[in-house]
């Protein structure tokens, strides 16, 4: 064993770092994406239906196929990294809209009766009311979200983006189990610490009140 760390040490760990950096930038679009439309979603309750079933369809891809869609594409398709990116960014779309949607629209309607009553516009209304009962929700869906990414980015290796899922094509392309288990560990570490990591952020952030449960907007 210590043979084989000596050996793969070096590309385990750059290959751990390309597996952040997918995951990382995936997770960052989707959230700058699908933030500000579940906000939006609240206030246009009509179209939440529609929004998230699509979210829900894109969901449902086999994640192979997804690529194979995207690799076609001009411009995309000429860099494995954009593909795998594309890719998971839309994997992670459904779990934080779909959160911060119900996390909002769960909030006690006369929680913002009275922030109106106050005088709050509605830019304070959703900064100091709206966002910090939904913190939690929110980052139950992020870490939902970054997950099903760490797992997922495993399959990028198989376009040529790199990550983590390199050595295990490689490993049983060789029938060769220690390669296999170098790229499924570190993966499994890495989805294990994200997610103990948010869900400690998660709880921290989570205020008792009347908010009903994110399964309301599935």
């Amino acid at each position: 064993m210590s043979g084989f760390l000596a050996e793969y040490g070096g590309e385990i760990a750059t290959l751990t770092v390309e597996h952040l950096w997918l995951t990382g930038a995936a997770i960052l679009f989707a959230t700058a994406i699908s933030v500000p439309i579940g906000v939006w979603l609240t206030r246009r309750p009509g179209w939440a239906k529609p929004v998230i079933g699509v979210a829900n369809v894109v969901q449902t891809i086999p994640s192979l196929a997804m690529f194979g869609f995207l690799l076609p594409l001009p411009w995309l398709g000429e860099r494995a990294a954009r593909v795998a990116i594309v890719a998971l960014t839309a994997y992670a779309l459904l779990p934080i809209l779909r959160n911060t949607y119900a996390g909002i629209q769960g909030i006690d309607r006369s929680l913002i009766e009275v922030a109106r009553a106050l005088g709050l516009t509605d830019a304070q209304r959703f900064f100091k009311v709206e966002l910090p009962l939904a913190a939690s929700f929110i980052l139950a869906g992020l870490r939902t979200a970054t997950v099903t990414c760490v797992g997922i980015a495993t399959i990028a290796a198989a376009v040529g983006a790199g990550g983590l899922g390199e050595l295990i094509f490689r490993g049983v392309a060789s029938v060769d189990n220690r390669l296999v288990l170098a790229g499924a560990i570190p993966a499994a570490l890495l989805a294990l610490t994200c997610d103990g990591a948010l869900g400690l952020l998660e709880r921290w952030f989570r205020v008792p009140g009347p908010v009903s449960s994110p399964s309301a907007a599935r």
